[in-house]
């Protein structure tokens, strides 16, 4: 077989043994077809990027072959290449409108309203919509994709355009409540409405831009004296590259745990895009700490292991020049790399790589971005004091939760702690024990000085920063990384419950990690009971996906100063599914 090549390229063969130099026997023979595949596409990109000098212009530096062949791209430009040679495709699926709705106040529900059905959708097809008109419609469950649907006219003359804002909505509210005037902090553009004009009639209308929703408000702005609007096959083409769920319990203790798994996995289903986004209203990108939650549930769900190894790929591929993994990455229109760095999110790369390798025993993969994951441990171990505490960079962040008035102290030293020991049971299992012998002074550090310094033994719990604050988060991260023995721990988190003082989570992102400290902790029926309250209650407040922040004493709370910018389909929600499917059930080889 020959190959074309352009003068001045390197032989597709010479790139191939340059991307792989492992590779001494011929590439079919030593991976799977599926390997194969996404190594060529890497291939092929670098072939299609490799300049010609017949075409080389504006400056462009010319390409010097080292003596073996080509130079090979960094490890980083690989990681990219590799993360979008895996990238996956979608599946669109049309779902029609199901029927026309009207809000109602329910004053006593956390969503603040219900739906109520007003008319089908073949009554609104009979009906003529002037300036100043509008309605919703309900397509009975929620969706991520585009738009679309038919405008026509009735009258003596479609004289004008027909002008129309769009309002998609997660909950009853998005569509119940103005939009404007907005507070928020974060951009108003991220709102989710539209303004159309169609400027000829009859016409079949796609909005190209995607949305997140289920419900769509229509307000006719400005038809004409001459004609009414009239609508008609309104749906939507749904969009996710999940796939089937095939974890899903042959039974649940009560429909209550069913409406809580079914919720859970419509929420994963909804972010899995050509990433694992964070939320598919917003902000539509890849976060580290979300990442990790939704993983564990598609390990137990769709089993969409590449799209996890694409991801862990795109943090791998975008460092901060020091090694720093940034807390978010972009995929559009290219990947590129987010602005901070969280700590807590970087540290638990490591973490996200051992559920990877324990779900799929890609061991190579594993290997490959080890130097990614200890590095992440090595930069943040810059940060604690000869004392074995934990201290905050100036440079950095901490997230833990939005909790506003949540000292954070306590559980970064928990986090730290966690962190390092996944790291060594990674290590463990990739036969790397060599590389983290060293971390186990420094874990005993740490546990001391947590010992010594944030457990209040008159209480029972720990605590955090020169007000002594006693806090949900402090006694999650704390049992996590197996500061007290199972039952001291147990008794701390059970204590902090009961406290009504203590400062209690804000978003489902630390109430899983509460849970998962009860479950490690050994206290199961009381992670149940959790789960059951928190995520249960916005199962019976309507959720069909799972909230980016609820508060149960203060529903239409927000971390952004606006309840109109929240995420109703958020990533760090979904994780009652994992706890479901697996039985509550400690992961093996936890400490």
């Amino acid at each position: 077989m020959s190959w074309y090549r352009p003068a001045g390229r390197p032989p597709v063969d010479v790139i191939a043994f340059t991307l792989f130099p492992n590779t001494v026997e011929p590439m079919e023979l030593m991976m799977n077809r599926r390997e194969l595949l996404i190594k060529a596409m890497v291939v092929a990109s670098c072939v299609k990027a490799w300049p010609s000098p017949a075409k080389a212009t504006g400056g462009a530096a010319p390409i010097t072959l080292p003596d073996a062949g080509m130079a090979p791209p960094t490890p980083q430009k690989r990681w990219v290449a590799l993360a979008e040679a895996l990238k996956p495709s979608l599946v669109e699926v049309p779902y029609p409108a199901i029927g026309v709705v009207e809000p109602a106040i329910a004053r006593d529900a956390p969503a603040g309203y219900v739906m109520r059905q007003r008319e089908s959708m073949d009554a609104l097809a009979q009906r003529t919509f002037n300036s100043g008109d509008s309605f919703i419609v309900d397509f009975g469950n929620h969706y991520t994709g585009y738009l679309a649907f038919h405008v026509g006219w009735s009258g003596k003359s479609s004289d004008a355009p027909v002008r129309l804002r769009l309002t998609f909505g997660e909950v009853p509210g998005d569509v119940a409540e103005p939009l404007y005037p907005y507070k928020g902090w974060l951009s108003a553009s991220w709102l989710p409405d539209e303004i159309v004009n169609v400027d000829f009639l009859p016409q079949q209308v796609r909005v190209p831009r995607r949305h997140a929703f289920r419900f769509v408000k229509i307000d006719v702005i400005a038809t004409s004296d001459n004609f009414s609007a009239t609508f008609s096959d309104i749906s939507v083409g749904a969009v996710s590259s999940a796939g089937v769920d095939r974890g899903r319990p042959a039974r649940y203790d009560s429909p209550l745990w069913r409406d809580i798994d079914k919720v859970s996995i419509r929420t994963l289903h909804e972010c899995m895009q050509t990433s694992f986004e964070d939320g598919p209203r917003r902000d539509r990108r890849l976060w580290v700490g979300d990442l990790r939650l939704q993983a564990l549930t598609n390990y137990v769900s769709f089993g969409n292991h590449d799209l996890v190894r694409r991801c862990l790929y795109l943090f791998a591929g975008l460092q901060r020049d020091d090694g720093y993994i940034t807390a978010c990455v972009y995929e559009q229109p290219a990947p590129r790399i987010g602005e901070v760095v969280l700590i807590d999110y970087a540290v638990l790369y490591g973490s996200i790589l051992l559920d990877y390798y324990r779900a799929t025993k890609d061991k190579q993969t594993a290997l490959e971005l080890w130097p990614i994951a200890k590095r992440q441990i090595d930069l943040a171990l810059k940060n604690v004091n000869e004392k074995g505490m934990f201290t905050a960079p100036e440079k950095d962040f901490v997230f833990i939760d939005w909790q506003e008035s949540l000292d954070k102290q306590a559980a970064i030293q928990g986090v730290m702690i966690y962190s390092c020991r996944q790291l060594t049971a990674l290590g463990d299992v990739l036969d790397l024990s060599s590389e983290t012998d060293a971390y186990a002074a420094g874990i005993e550090k740490m546990i001391r000085a947590a010992t010594r310094d944030l457990f209040d033994a008159r209480q029972g719990v720990f605590i955090s920063g020169k007000n002594r604050q006693v806090s949900w988060a402090s006694q999650a991260w704390m049992a996590l990384a197996g500061v007290l023995s199972q039952p001291l721990a147990a008794a701390s988190l059970t204590k902090v419950m009961g406290m009504p003082a203590a400062v209690r989570p804000l978003t489902p992102y630390l109430y899983h990690h509460m849970v998962d400290a009860l479950v490690a902790s050994g206290a199961r029926a009381e992670a149940r009971r959790l789960v059951e309250d928190y995520w249960g209650r916005m199962v019976n407040a309507g959720a069909d996906t799972f909230w980016e922040a609820f508060d149960p004493q203060n529903p239409s709370a927000s971390p952004y100063g606006s309840k109109q910018i929240n995420s109703y389909c958020h990533a760090w929600s979904c994780t009652p599914s994992y706890f479901i499917r697996t039985g509550f059930a400690k992961t093996k080889g936890d400490k």
